[in-house]
């Protein structure tokens, strides 16, 4: 499986080819477009020259990441904080992954088991890691028994609910339409 977001292809052939990239793109989705988000890796990417690893982001100088970041266009709406949040997740690979973004889920024996591994990386709650369980499903074929479950409801066969879905214009119309309707109804709900 290949990624086709609505982003430049070479931003989508990054994603197809290191890990890093998609975990950095999931760190970033938040507070700006997914479009933004999955492409920021690889504007990264341009700014360093080459593309990173894990123990380079993680090791790098802080000020000189956030100068990076804040780059015009910044890579993400408040690039200082997600900054250092990407290098926590980073240092979070290094100590327990080998610094390889790919060890989070390989070899994992069950859904579980990968949620609680992905769940535990800094900034990355239950939605964030239901969302990164149910693109590795979907989307990369790692598949160990529960992950469905473990996705909740992004895990769902069929669904139309975040990036993990997204292989295609009309899919990314269907997510965008349930994203839209899930924000009118907290927005209702809040009323």
């Amino acid at each position: 499986m290949t990624f086709s977001l609505p982003i430049d292809a070479e931003a989508n052939a990054l994603l197809d080819r290191d890990p890093l990239a998609v975990v950095i793109g999931l760190t970033l989705d938040q507070q700006i477009t997914m479009e933004k988000a999955f492409t920021s890796p690889w504007v990264l990417a341009q700014r360093l020259g080459h593309e990173p690893t894990a123990a380079e982001l993680a090791g790098f100088d802080p000020d000189a990441l956030i100068a990076i970041f804040a780059e015009p266009p910044a890579l993400h709406r408040f690039p200082k904080a997600m900054a250092a949040r990407v290098q926590e997740v980073c240092q979070a690979l290094v100590d327990d992954y080998d610094g390889e973004a790919a060890n989070l889920w390989t070899g994992v024996a069950t859904g579980a088991e990968l949620f609680a591994r992905i769940v535990a990386l800094p900034g990355f709650g239950k939605q964030k890691a239901q969302i990164l369980v149910a693109l590795l499903g979907k989307q990369l074929g790692v598949q160990p028994p529960g992950w469905r479950e473990a996705a909740g409801g992004y895990g769902e066969a069929n669904s139309f609910r975040s990036v993990a879905d997204i292989v295609d214009d009309e899919s990314l119309v269907k997510v965008r339409e349930y994203k839209k309707q899930a924000k009118a109804a907290a927005k209702a709900a809040k009323a």
